[in-house]
């Protein structure tokens, strides 16, 4: 059944994609229809980060190699990353209505694919199609919420969505951990199924907000998209697989990089010279915009790269399984659930800014007290960052939603929304690849620094390695001082990933306190402009 017919002031009444005149209350069926399409933005995000706490078991049921088993997730974001800018695009082309049934339900099917696939090369396809599908649903929603809610309202909807866009990535590991235990890796695509369904049927019936503007495919500019794609996409594949592939030694990231420079040079190009572009950048001219926009990749640094280095840690140092990883980051995600109604009420109530400030500062506070981490720390030790980090994430999502998005004309939103999520995206991969090109800079850097502390000719090494061989039982002397030295061996190597680590936390600190000083680069919000306003 389709949407009820619509009056002169009802949405989706209005011509040409142009966004009409909002009424004081939104009719309960509308509102129905946007939790539908909230859902498929918290989809889309948590299957970013649902596989990456169960790449083995993926790697075993594709057979597929360690260095090749990592295109699961990274095929997904380098498809996201294409698609989010596009979006506003196809948007006004198609309609949110269109686009967002079409996006939800081709996720859904290829979902269903992923399940499926019995080697790697149909599991990186099916993959990219996901996150290309899934990356039209993020946006879409942004631009929604400014589109359809009262003035009075869009204060709790930006923490409704501030909240599913920090979550979903946070609790991703666990869930899919949980769900790979239980059951197996097939259950991370097969629990899309049936929501998407759902988010679909929803969308369709209850959010016909605006209408199609089918002239905008006439001088559709295909070289702009080209370049777009190759711009984004090599950058994304470059950041990624950087440090894996030690940069530009290797033949096929020099390329990409060279590739990435010219698709760049062609995309901007082309957006200064015509007459129909596919991504406005104009919305940079509006200075809320273009701040929110940097403090949004921040955001995204933070948001990933934590999520990244905590299981790393508790991984490869404390030696835990993705279970007991997940039940330790619940904490992060049940400090953000609390933090939100709070992080609303000030962002409706009191100027963005300082509250963005707080955020940072707190962000900055919770990765400073990390600095004093050992090889030793555990659920005690991690819960007070945690608790920091998941508020902190709150209070700073929620107003860059306001700076960036609450003060630009209707028009532009649609537009504006897809350019700003790739900042966080992307925010994300500049944040992985830099955290882990200083992991394993730092960490050769600390190993070679105690290297020479473990010569067998220091007394102190040669009384270790003599405790250690008399505890190996009936093994040969030889024997015995081999292992003993490899356990030292490793016992060093482990101090110095630790070191790496601290090291990390604490340029992530200098930059989430630097971002806390520069939020007042941004100005003083205005009320936002309601689209009821706008004639």
């Amino acid at each position: 059944m389709s949407a009820p017919a619509a009056t002169m002031n009802t949405p989706g009444n209005t011509p040409g994609g142009a966004i009409p005149a909002k009424p004081a209350s939104m009719p309960k069926g509308q509102l129905v229809g946007y939790f539908a399409m909230v859902l498929g933005m918290f989809m889309a995000i948590l299957d970013i980060q649902i596989v990456s706490s169960s790449l083995t078991e993926i790697q075993a049921g594709l057979a597929a190699s360690a260095d090749e088993i990592s295109w699961v997730q990274t095929s997904y974001l380098i498809a996201e990353v294409i698609m989010i800018p596009f979006s506003g695009y196809l948007s006004r082309l198609l309609s949110t209505r269109v686009l967002f049934t079409v996006s939800a339900l081709s996720f859904t099917l290829a979902s269903l694919g992923c399940a499926m696939a019995t080697n790697l090369e149909t599991m990186i396809v099916l993959r990219a199609l996901q996150g290309f599908l899934g990356g039209a649903m993020i946006p879409t929603v942004f631009a929604s919420t400014y589109m359809i809610f009262p003035r009075d309202k869009m204060a709790g909807a930006t923490v409704i969505i501030g909240l599913v866009a920090t979550l979903a990535p946070t609790i991703g590991p666990t869930l899919g951990g949980y769900l790979t235990q239980l059951f197996s890796w097939h259950w991370l695509f097969l629990i899309n199924i049936v929501p998407g369904v759902i988010v679909a049927s929803l969308v369709w019936n209850f959010m016909d907000i605006d209408k199609p503007d089918y002239s905008l495919a006439k001088g559709f500019d295909y070289v702009r998209r080209g370049a777009l794609a190759v711009f984004l996409g090599s950058l994304e594949y470059v950041l990624e697989e950087g440090t894996r592939k030690d940069w530009f030694s290797d033949e096929l990231i020099f390329n990409l990089a060279i590739a990435c420079g010219i698709g760049a040079v062609v995309f901007f190009w082309r957006s200064l010279t015509y007459k129909n572009p596919i991504v406005d950048l104009k919305a940079f001219r509006n200075r809320n915009f273009a701040t929110g926009c940097l403090f949004s990749l921040t955001i995204g640094v933070g948001l990933y790269g934590l999520v990244y280095l905590l299981p790393l840690y508790l991984g490869r140092v404390r030696g835990l399984n993705s279970l007991q990883i997940g039940e330790i980051m619940f904490v992060t995600g049940l400090a953000q659930f609390l933090s939100a109604p709070p992080a609303g009420i000030l962002a409706r109530k009191v100027d963005p800014r300082p509250v963005l400030a707080f955020g940072f500062a707190l962000l900055g506070a919770s990765t400073w007290s990390m600095t004093g981490l050992t090889g030793d720390w555990q659920f005690d030790e991690l819960l007070i960052p945690q608790i920091m980090r998941g508020a902190a994430l709150m209070f700073c999502i929620v107003p860059i939603n306001v700076i960036a998005l609450g003060t630009l004309p209707p028009s532009e939103l649609k537009n504006a929304s897809g350019l700003y999520n790739l900042t966080r995206n992307l925010g994300g991969a500049f944040g992985l690849a830099g955290i882990n090109t200083i992991m394993t800079e730092r960490t050769n850097f600390h190993w070679n620094r105690m290297v020479d502390f473990i010569n067998p000719g220091r007394q102190e090494v040669q009384q270790y390695i003599d405790n250690i061989a008399g505890m190996l039982g009936d093994r040969t002397a030889a024997d015995q001082t081999a292992l003993a030295m490899k356990m030292l061996g490793n016992k060093v190597q482990s101090q110095a990933y630790v070191m790496s680590f601290i090291d990390v936390f604490t340029l992530l600190s200098v930059l989430f306190f630097a971002a806390a000083v520069a939020v007042f680069l941004a100005q003083k919000p205005k009320q936002a402009p309601a689209p009821g306003d706008a004639h």
